[in-house]
């Protein structure tokens, strides 16, 4: 009887297929930030702005209407503007905020991957490179069947978190097997997160002494969002709030304001620059300023502040303001993010340990693919 022989070809394919059952399942957190135009430039800056100024979770105004003022009126007058503004933070390395974020995303996997072998970290931002597209692609490649979003954002606002939903899931749905999901909305109640932030502010007092002014300045946000139902407002208040009860703080020695408003439409109030020149004409001499809403320091935190503001603030008649930086890629931002990532990963089994629950059904399977792979290789 004659032997029919498989054809090579079919016969390695059929092996890939077979060995990609060999690897363990594995989990990811897929951390996610706002982004960062590829250089300080106004060719760069229009892409950029481009790309985030047309979600439709940034800007709520119809598209045919928000189409010409974004082309027509925003995109030539901004993006040179900001393009002066991205080179006065721009480092050798890069975007501060790419830089710190990648350091960030190393330090996390390093920690968690002491314990967790099985969990990786990618990074990936909402508007620019990488992108949330290149991280889900990564998923089948790399066999990983849970992933974990953790966008950025301590409070949830549909402008920043409520869009990283948007792209994570619209991404996903290009997949034919999509992995289970999780997505953190916020951490802003954390007593980690609270601890860590008191902790910036005490050390850095420590450190330069203690200003008339404590400012805590958020990003802002249309005052409309607010009135649709957005929760961003209320958690900003009450993160104020709780780190200055860990301060000690009394009244009047601490305000909330937002800054980084767009456009002529009313923002929250009270707006950060206005805020700071009344202190200024009203005696204050010296404030420090801290950005809880932001965990990287980034164009609105380095420059908004730390310069804008800063020379605002002097001209209108006071004498110092420091900026307190953000949590970047410290220690405690790192120990903070780990202990939030295994919180929500209870219950996957790559969050289980060295030991993970499945390492036996692992060895069996890799012991059954051995022996399909060897009869496909049989003549």
């Amino acid at each position: 009887m004659a032997v029919t022989k498989t054809p090579l070809v079919k016969t390695r394919e059929a092996t890939r297929k077979v060995t990609a059952h060999r690897t363990a399942p594995r989990s990811a957190i897929l951390m996610v930030n706002l982004g960062t135009p590829e250089a300080p430039t106004a060719p760069a800056l229009r892409r950029y702005l481009r790309q985030f100024l047309s979600d439709p979770r940034v800007i709520e105004v119809p598209k045919p209407i928000w189409w010409f003022i974004l082309n027509g009126i925003i995109l030539p007058f901004r993006a040179p503007k900001s393009a002066k503004a991205y080179a006065s933070v721009w480092t050798k390395e890069g975007s501060p905020l790419l830089i710190q974020n990648r350091r960030l995303a190393d330090k996390l996997r390093k920690t968690l991957q002491a314990t967790l072998p099985r969990v990786d970290v990618m990074l990936a931002m909402s508007y620019g490179q990488p992108s949330i597209d290149q991280a889900i692609d990564r998923l089948r490649a790399e066999n990983i069947h849970r992933l974990m979003v953790l966008p950025l954002y301590p409070q949830y606002s549909a402008t920043t978190t409520g869009s990283v939903f948007d792209a994570v899931t619209r991404s996903l749905q290009r997949l034919r097997w999509i992995p289970e999901l999780r997505f953190i909305n916020d951490y802003c109640n954390e007593p980690d997160w609270l601890d860590a932030i008191t902790s910036r502010i005490k050390r850095y007092r420590a450190k330069h002494g203690t200003a008339e002014q404590l400012v805590f300045s958020f990003h802002g946000i249309p005052k409309r969002n607010l009135l649709a139902g957005d929760p961003y407002y209320c958690q900003c208040q009450s993160s104020a709030r709780q780190i200055v009860e860990r301060l000690n703080l009394p009244e009047g020695q601490w305000t909330i304001t937002f800054q980084s408003r767009l456009g002529k439409a009313e923002w929250l109030k009270p707006y950060t620059d206005k805020t700071l020149q009344t202190m200024a004409k009203n005696g204050t001499k010296h404030v420090q300023v801290i950005c809880p809403g932001f965990s990287i320091d980034c164009l609105e935190t380095l420059e908004e502040i730390k310069e804008e503001n800063r020379e605002a603030f002097l001209a209108a008649g006071g004498e110092r303001l420091d900026y307190i930086p953000c949590l970047n890629d410290s220690e405690e931002h790192v120990r903070l993010l780990a202990a939030l990532c295994q919180k929500h990963g209870q219950g996957w089994p790559e969050f289980a340990g060295r030991k993970a629950a499945g390492d036996q059904a692992l060895a069996d399977r890799v012991r059954r693919s051995d022996q399909a792979a060897e009869r496909l290789n049989l003549e």
